[in-house]
């Protein structure tokens, strides 16, 4: 289809009046962005969902929109005001409760993984469990659970299980370089600075 043939269809179909063959050809090229009103339209005159326009969804308004929501009915569902919900949108950073992060991540199906990227979680998650395996992993299991909507007794398994496998990794430096040397808990680092990954993938297949 060419860009006249999708904004005669956004304006008959949809009554977008104000799409033409240039608004199209803006959003191609990344120059402008629709709406998310003008979204769904397109994708009504495309033949697809939103989702599909939008590719690997990377904000909260992305995976909204991929699902074809409008705020108003996320907002309602989770349970906070609209204005609240468009603000967590435009910033980035969810302040809703434990129940309420629980209810986003079913309503618009984000694993617990991408909840904790679109709300702006990931650096204070890394930090609790870097904290979780160098010292009482028990201690991190709560807040852990009431940042990201995960299964607490798998949470508990694979904190424990990284705890676990942090100390051997710092008990063979030890026992290879006698603490001493260059090379000296670099695997311990290494670990920690993956920590995300580490905790994703055990989460994924526990």
């Amino acid at each position: 289809m060419a860009p006249g043939h999708v904004a005669y269809g956004m304006r008959a179909s949809y009554g977008h009046h104000h799409v033409t063959p240039d608004t199209i050809v803006a959003w191609e090229r990344g120059l402008a962005s629709p709406t998310s009103a003008e979204l769904t339209a397109l994708a009504g005159a495309l033949w697809c969902s939103p989702g599909d326009l939008i590719g690997a969804a990377r904000t909260l308004r992305e995976h909204r929109l991929a699902r074809g929501m409008a705020p108003e009915d996320v907002a309602r569902t989770v349970g906070v005001e609209i204005h609240s919900y468009l603000r967590m949108e435009e910033t980035g950073e969810w302040r809703g409760s434990e129940r309420q992060s629980a209810a986003l991540a079913d309503v618009l199906s984000l694993a617990p993984s991408d909840f904790a990227t679109v709300t702006g979680r990931d650096g204070q998650l890394a930090d609790f469990l870097r904290s979780a395996v160098t010292t009482r992993w028990q201690a991190y299991s709560r807040p852990i659970a009431k940042l990201v909507p995960v299964h607490r007794g798998q949470l508990d398994d694979a904190l424990q299980e990284m705890q676990l496998e942090y100390q051997a990794l710092m008990a063979a430096t030890l026992s290879w370089g006698g603490g001493s040397g260059s090379g000296s808990g670099d695997a311990g680092r290494e670990f920690l600075e993956r920590i995300l990954d580490e905790f994703w993938s055990r989460m994924r297949t526990g």
